[in-house]
């Protein structure tokens, strides 16, 4: 069992994160601005407020944690894409006050910077909507922060090129900078077996220091 400091619970794939890790027996601190808004109950769920943007507020809340998640994104909303490289930054600062007792950090990322089999990355596409593009480049924005960072444990995980709700398979395939392709063409994963692929990390790492992507 881990004990994991989950910020961004409320949100698509942050509620699915919280299912998952509550599922596994992991001890959950779910961190928000608003503690009313969350909504589940489980005797090893504790809600709590905290601040990402606020790197006090993160040390704070990382603290006897073993794990750190953000899933905040722009996902939920335009008025969240500022925040994401803010929050970034906060998180590693917030961490890194903790020295030798720091938890690992994990982020959920974005698929834009993703390579596509011709070479180009997946916000090169045309016609992607312009308040996608901006959520897809303040990811990436996130994530060249993160690749600078070498003194703080951290993890970024981008989805496929589709995320949304679903069905809980249990199954993925991961990669490291390029899209992950089905037969098919398609780019996808469900929210679902995203937190499941984002706990296996939890569980058994394997990308410290890295960025990989999840899809089937």
């Amino acid at each position: 069992m881990s004990k994991i400091a989950l910020f961004g619970a409320t949100g698509t794939i942050g509620s699915r994160i919280l299912d998952e890790a509550l599922r596994r027996g992991h001890q959950v601190t779910a961190v928000v601005r608003d503690p009313a808004k969350v909504t589940a109950t489980h005797p090893a769920l504790t809600v709590i407020y905290g601040d990402v943007l606020d790197s006090e507020s993160v040390t704070e809340v990382a603290k006897s944690q073993d794990v750190v998640v953000s899933a905040v994104g722009g996902g939920d909303g335009p008025g969240h894409i500022a925040t994401i490289r803010p929050s970034a930054e906060a998180l590693v600062e917030g961490v890194r006050r903790l020295g030798g007792d720091a938890p690992r950090l994990i982020a959920v990322g974005g698929a834009g910077s993703l390579r596509k089999p011709d070479g180009s990355q997946v916000w090169d596409t045309e016609g992607l909507p312009v308040p996608l593009l901006q959520i897809m480049h303040a990811h990436g924005d996130a994530l060249d922060y993160y690749r600078t960072v070498s003194d703080v444990r951290w993890t970024n995980i981008s989805p496929a090129s589709s995320i949304e709700p679903g069905e809980r398979t249990g199954g993925y395939r991961t990669a490291a900078d390029d899209l992950v392709l089905a037969a098919d063409g398609s780019s996808r994963i469900s929210a679902e077996d995203y937190a499941v692929a984002l706990l296996d990390e939890v569980e058994q790492p394997r990308h410290i220091g890295e960025r990989f992507t999840v899809g089937y």
